[in-house]
């Protein structure tokens, strides 16, 4: 799940500017299509500029947003019309068409960062790779470790690490953690997440296994080691959910 930014001079809901943005779970803030506006982008992952019907003043914009230095990416909506006038030299990263459906925007959105994400770590070295605790989950080569332990595990298993484990102490639902892990068009059931998660403790081993706690009636989340519990002052306790199934939805 993302923080998109989107700009628009419109007085509509997002759903209303892009509706396929509404079937997505990602956090949409809105603001006016104005220079003013760029204060928020270093907070969003993604900017996304109302053209549809101030093309002109939408194209000035992602001038703008150039011009400022971020490198947050910008996605620049436009009609079928607008498509004609659309040039590389407006500094957009992307354009999509308002009717676009939610599978291909979500498509967008995950390209656009990725490349930006991309750009980073080839300047960075180490920013694939996560260490939360003993952790440590290396995004290049597909490996992961514990206590330097390598663990044997499918990719999904893989993913499903890295994501908690990017998201220490936060609780994801089953549902949420479908859509981020298995992707928006994977239409099994919820509880093939517990069976990862009670393979995935397997793995980890009885010492470790409790890093992925249960929220009961909730979700999961990466259980933040005691020593930076410690520090963070966070002494929350996780409750053991024991009515997870043993099979998975086809």
């Amino acid at each position: 799940m993302s923080t998109l930014l989107l700009l628009t001079s419109a007085l509509q809901p997002s759903a209303e500017v892009l509706p396929g943005l509404a079937l997505l779970g990602h956090q949409v803030r809105i603001l006016p299509a104005e220079g003013s506006a760029l204060l928020e982008a270093p907070d969003s992952d993604l900017l996304l500029v109302d053209g549809r019907q101030e093309l002109a003043h939408a194209r000035d914009l992602c001038r703008l947003i150039r011009t400022t230095g971020t490198d947050v990416p910008v996605l620049l909506i436009a009609t079928e019309g607008g498509l004609a006038v659309v040039s590389h030299d407006w500094g957009m990263d992307d354009v999509v068409l308002h009717t676009c459906g939610p599978a291909e925007l979500e498509a967008r959105i995950k390209l656009a960062i990725g490349r930006l994400n991309a750009q980073r770590d080839a300047a960075d070295p180490d920013a694939h790779v996560i260490r939360s605790g003993e952790v440590v989950v290396d995004d290049a080569t597909y490996t992961a470790k514990i206590g330097g332990r390598a663990l044997d595990l499918t990719f999904k298993e893989f993913e499903l690490l890295k994501f908690l484990a990017q998201h220490p102490g936060r609780v994801f639902s089953r549902q949420q953690l479908l859509q981020e892990v298995w992707g928006y068009d994977y239409f099994g059931g919820t509880r093939t997440v517990d069976v990862h998660v009670r393979r995935l403790r397997a793995k980890l081993g009885p010492e470790n296994e409790t890093l992925i706690g249960t929220v009961r009636n909730v979700g999961y989340r990466f259980v933040v080691p005691a020593k930076e519990k410690a520090a963070s002052g966070d002494a929350r306790s996780v409750e053991e959910d024991e009515s997870e199934p043993d099979r998975v939805d086809a």
